[in-house]
């Protein structure tokens, strides 16, 4: 059994997406951020970036005392290496999943998320800023389009973690100020994604966690969030 700490951000959902596509089971704790969950000292024992996801792992392969993990990217390695499955177990195969999953933590989760925060959540419009980000997203969508230009997933013709890992970081691509019709390789991958059972059961666990899922946030809650510092808690 896996616990899952979870709240439904981008980064919450590939994990589920993960849970769901392997079959293994698991249980939802949920991090509500808005409220400051992560700061408690039983997640942050856990989780000390004061970040979900988390995942504790109660059988780990070849036993032992259970896992513990932060951060999205080695969760899902870890769970990849523990199942066996979604990533390529040749060396050349693997690095292409690896490059593409380090890609997305690097690089398409950091920047689309400057995207989301100066767009929507910034308690002033810095246009340079919105600007900036805009551009740099509709590059990486780029990046994404010519790379699925000759292969259907991000590391070649099998499904795996790299892909999990970017595409909940697609799906708000509206709020993002992009269009899919300009990318028609990323769409058509995108689309593929969409229909796959795991990747609706996954999504179908958002509004369970939290009702208001998908509605505007509060201005508390945007000071928990955005406020932080070192000295902030924990």
């Amino acid at each position: 059994m896996i616990d899952l700490y979870y709240w439904p951000t981008p980064n919450g959902h590939k994990v589920t997406m993960f849970l769901e596509e392997a079959g293994l089971d698991y249980t939802l704790k949920p991090v509500n951020i808005g409220k400051g969950d992560q700061f408690r000292p039983d997640f942050l024992a856990i989780a000390p970036n004061n970040r979900m996801p988390a995942i504790v792992d109660h059988a780990p392969a070849g036993g032992g005392a259970p896992v513990s993990l932060f951060e999205s990217g080695a969760i899902l390695l870890y769970l990849a290496e523990k199942t066996g499955r979604f990533i390529a177990q040749d060396v050349a195969g693997r690095a292409e999943v690896l490059q593409w999953l380090f890609w997305q933590m690097g690089g398409l989760g950091p920047m689309l998320g400057q995207n989301h925060y100066f767009t929507q959540y910034a308690p002033e419009k810095v246009p340079y800023a919105i600007d900036r980000y805009l551009k740099e997203t509709n590059r990486l969508y780029g990046v994404l389009d010519r790379r699925l230009a000759d292969r259907p997933f991000l590391a070649g013709a099998d499904y795996a973690i790299a892909d999990m890992a970017s595409y909940p970081w697609i799906v708000p691509y509206e709020k993002q100020g992009q269009r899919l019709e300009d990318f028609p390789n990323l769409r058509r991958w995108f689309e593929a994604i969409a229909e796959r059972p795991a990747t609706k059961a996954a999504y179908a666990r958002a509004p369970e966690i939290n009702p208001d899922f998908g509605k505007t946030m509060s201005e508390e809650a945007k000071k928990v969030m955005f406020g932080q510092t070192a000295a902030t808690r924990g």
